[in-house]
């Protein structure tokens, strides 16, 4: 019986050995294969797409001028009339049309009265457009000569009276476009694998940037560009 337990004795410390030996590789590989997920790359894809206004705000200006405050509110309603008679025969509809209340400058309440100024009364009218008939729009806006016949002058597009456009179709073309960006960052991400000599493994993370929607150019404010930037970090393997 006490011949038997150096044999155990050297058994066990056998096994205690290869099972040392065996530890000592299993997290040998698992280190190996940490330090293999820690390697990765971060790209960022872009995606631009073009698209029409679909809303337009158009506020129609214009100033009348007289000495007589009761001549003045008629020649204002007068004229207002035919705007809005304009605008409609040009297709658009009551509910796009919304009149605000003039705006009187008494010049002469103002202390100093200009000798130049051939009226007292100014009254500055704005009659606004809001509508989804972009192109009709556009297509009226080429057609005000026919309000300066009627001796209405329609106010330049400076910055208060120019027309906007607005876009609001977003949420139908996030989704392809989304897509559009992820796949570009992965396309710059696999060339960066293969110059590296890795290969591309599986997403670790990504962020998707905020969409923008600016002017494509100052000359074309109804045509806008949709961007966004999406960020996608990229596992990198042996």
């Amino acid at each position: 019986m006490q011949k038997n337990l150096p044999l155990a004795a050297t058994l066990f410390g056998l096994l205690f050995v290869v099972g040392l030996v065996l530890l000592s590789q299993g997290i040998g590989t698992s280190l190996l294969k940490m330090r293999e997920m820690d390697r990765t790359v971060t790209v960022k894809g872009l995606a631009e797409k073009e698209v029409k206004a679909d809303v337009a705000i158009w506020p129609v200006r214009f100033i009348e001028v007289d000495n007589s405050l009761d001549n003045l509110y008629q020649s204002v309603q007068t004229k207002t009339d035919k705007v809005v008679a304009f605008l409609i025969k040009q297709g658009f509809t009551e509910q796009e049309i919304s009149q605000s209340l003039p705006s009187i400058e008494d010049r002469q309440a103002q202390g100093y009265v200009d000798p130049n100024v051939k009226y007292r009364y100014a009254a500055k009218v704005t009659i606004s457009l809001y509508t989804k008939q972009v192109e009709r729009l556009l297509a009226t806006q080429q057609r005000m000569l026919d309000l300066a016949k009627e001796g209405i002058a329609i106010s330049n597009q400076d910055y208060d009276n120019r027309t906007q456009f607005l876009f609001t179709g977003l949420n139908e073309v996030k989704p392809e476009m989304v897509q559009q960006a992820t796949q570009n960052a992965r396309e710059i991400a696999t060339k960066f694998a293969i110059d590296s000599e890795s290969q591309l493994g599986k997403i670790k993370n990504a962020s998707q940037g905020q969409f923008s929607i600016r002017d494509r150019d100052s000359n074309t404010p109804y045509i806008k560009k949709v961007r966004v930037v999406s960020t996608l970090t990229y596992y990198l393997n042996d």
